[in-house]
């Protein structure tokens, strides 16, 4: 029986309402899990908040003061410059350090369930937020909760950790604090850097020193469509796993390479997101005694998109088949009334929306050139 962690304090991650980080994704998919009846109380667990000592693992102390006194607004506009906090995508908000704590320690919690063996899989939806970085907020993310994991695990229970994220944005903020590091493998699949923030991640960036090769990236294309993208992740993700050999898997599920995701540039449709966390489970009991742990992540089609995708995490986790029919009926009849968006019937696809791309042919040549130059490094 895996565990769903889910907290009220995850809720309170919220910039503004203008704002396109939404948390309400987070109920939204909780609910249609609830709905399905494939979730339990004996399978939700509570989160906790993160400790200062635990954010400190790779965060600097002296960011963590300056987000605590950002809170209560008590930093002036050059120093919240000087660490990325109130700039027009992480603008700061009232207690945002509380908050973030709690996003971080749910992660943390699913850490615990996984390590101690309480179960092999255990998901937190509502982290997943990679761009922070050891001094500097940057990209909707204050404190990066993967990254925090990933040592918490390194520390407390001496594990390999391979970090997979298949976000659209690149993952820098994990990949760059694990650099050096040849006991954390960073992987990430996201949109080229040359259309899209950070701008990072290009297939050379293959870490430095001693954790050269530990950090794996395919860049694919803009307009990248369902059988590039999977071909180009399950063939790399899987020479990442053969070459390092991990003790567990942290997945970070972004929800924003589908073609209806409004920050984003791939065109790819629920089917990936449908065929990602199998795989991935695949890969954990295969490479890691089935240890995996899945957070959330990018995804900003809050009612169409975000809970569909992350719906999809959980079931491969509890390992039920793929559903293919209509919605629930009863989530469909409380949710269209929250939004203006034509709430999906189905779970797949209803493809009235989505462009043909003229390019197909040259986007998915340039995908499967680039991932032959990153593969020859793991022959």
């Amino acid at each position: 029986m895996s565990k769903y962690v889910y907290t009220e304090g995850l809720l309170h991650y919220r910039f503004s309402d203008q704002h396109p980080f939404n948390q309400m994704r987070l109920v939204v998919t909780t609910d249609l899990l609830r709905k399905m009846d494939v979730l339990s109380d004996e399978e939700m667990v509570e989160g906790r908040k993160a400790t200062d000592e635990e954010l400190a693992l790779t965060h600097h102390k002296d960011y963590i003061d300056a987000v605590k006194r950002a809170s209560k607004d008590q930093l002036d506009d050059q120093t919240c410059e000087s660490y990325g906090l109130n700039t027009q995508d992480t603008p700061n908000f009232s207690d945002m350090h509380e908050s973030a704590a709690w996003l971080v320690g749910s992660t943390l919690t699913a850490c615990d369930i996984v390590m101690q063996g309480i179960d092999q899989t255990a998901c937190s939806l509502g982290g997943g937020l990679h761009h922070g970085f050891q001094g500097r907020a940057s990209g909707f993310c204050i404190y990066n909760d993967s990254a925090v994991a990933i040592q918490y695990m390194k520390e407390k229970y001496g594990a390999r950790v391979l970090y997979i994220d298949t976000d659209a944005h690149h993952g820098d903020g994990v990949q760059f604090t694990f650099y050096h590091t040849p006991d954390v493998f960073t992987y990430s699949i996201h949109e080229t850097g040359r259309y899209l923030f950070p701008g990072t991640g290009n297939y050379n960036e293959r870490g430095e020193g001693e954790g050269y090769l530990y950090s794996m990236n395919l860049p694919i294309d803009a307009y990248t469509e369902d059988e590039s993208f999977l071909s180009c992740f399950k063939e790399s993700v899987q020479a990442a796993c053969a070459f390092f050999k991990p003790d567990v898997i942290l997945s970070q599920n972004g929800a924003d390479a589908h073609f209806l995701d409004p920050l984003t540039h791939l065109h790819c449709t629920l089917r990936i997101f449908e065929e990602i966390p199998r795989f991935v489970k695949q890969l954990a009991d295969t490479y890691c005694g089935g240890r995996w742990i899945a957070v959330g992540g990018g995804g900003y089609n809050l009612f169409q998109v975000a809970p569909l995708a992350w719906s999809q995490i959980w079931l491969a986790m509890k390992g039920l088949p793929a559903p293919g029919g209509h919605l629930p009926a009863a989530w469909l009849a409380k949710w269209q009334p929250e939004t203006e968006m034509v709430l999906p019937k189905t779970w797949h696809d209803e493809l009235q929306a989505y462009q043909e791309i003229p390019r197909r042919g040259e986007i998915s040549e340039k995908n499967q050139l680039m991932l032959e130059r990153v593969l020859q490094h793991y022959q």
